[in-house]
């Protein structure tokens, strides 16, 4: 089974594309939860698929059409959102809801309407099998500016995360930092739906950051251990998708979810053995 996996080259460009979401996605993840954000960040990579279904309608599988067309999509769901909150009484986080609801139901329907089952399957749960040279030369290079932004922002996008006041009492522009954090964020979301569909591409992003809380205290040690549980799940996943012929996206966030779920029973801090079972020189 495992020979066979590193055989085929075209696991080997899954694997490597997968990695490469990993590297630059799970770090911006961290920083959602941190700023808690998750579940806008789940929404902003369902925001992406009318942008992905108007551009699959007008150029077929093209994936930089539909690279292109969901950061659009993304994007401007955001400024909506941003825009409602402001000139109504909801609230932002109101307003990406409803937005994303009817972006999804808009882009299901569109794609439904144009294309075949095996398209809709693919774009809303991924096909990493499908990736080509091209692609991951693309992901190489978004996820490459990623952490290199990433670099340079970090002081600010940290001081931003747990005290936005500050930053901006001493001059910091915490409004261009938040932009540029958004604007990374919708590009990963778009980088990785390929791989994992529109669906589950929120899942590697996030699920990591959350489970990481469990075991680490520090901001650095949340990024590595969440990374390692992404690029773990990713691997296993894709075995799994490999073996049984089962949607990519699917298998991998599975993997990750059982670490999820693995880290809220028995977790250093706050788990369930954590609060209620805890070692005896910590209970005195």
């Amino acid at each position: 089974m495992t020979i066979d996996f590193f055989g085929d080259p075209a696991m080997k460009r899954a694997l490597i594309g997968a990695v490469l979401v990993s590297l630059s996605s799970v770090p911006l993840g961290v920083f959602l939860v941190l700023r808690r954000m998750s579940l806008i960040g789940d929404i902003m990579a369902h925001a992406i698929l009318p942008g992905v279904a108007v551009a699959f309608i007008m150029y077929g599988m093209s994936i930089p059409a539909m690279s292109i067309g969901g950061l659009i999509a993304g994007l401007t769901i955001a400024l909506l959102a941003g825009l409602v909150s402001r000139v109504t009484v909801l609230h932002e986080d109101a307003s990406f809801a409803a937005l994303y609801m009817i972006a999804v139901a808009a882009g299901v329907m569109m794609i439904a309407l144009n294309g075949s089952p095996q398209d809709l399957e693919d774009i809303l749960f991924g096909d990493a099998k499908s990736l080509n040279d091209h692609l991951l030369y693309l992901m190489a290079t978004v996820s490459g500016v990623t952490l290199l932004t990433l670099v340079f922002i970090y002081r600010m996008l940290v001081v931003e995360s747990f005290d936005p006041v500050f930053l901006r009492s001493v001059g910091g522009k915490s409004w261009l930092v938040h932009a540029i954090f958004l604007t990374l964020t919708v590009l990963n979301m778009v980088e990785s739906y390929r791989a994992m569909g529109t669906l589950m591409s929120a899942g590697l992003m996030l699920v990591p950051a959350i489970a990481a809380q469990f075991w680490a205290q520090s901001l650095r040690a949340m990024l590595v251990i969440s990374m390692f549980m992404a690029i773990t799940g990713v691997f296993t996943g894709l075995i799994i998708a490999f073996t049984y012929n089962v949607p990519s996206g699917p298998a991998i966030i599975l993997i990750i979810g059982g670490f999820y779920l693995l880290s809220l029973l028995f977790g250093r801090f706050g788990s369930v053995r954590a609060r209620y079972f805890p070692f005896p020189h910590l209970s005195q």
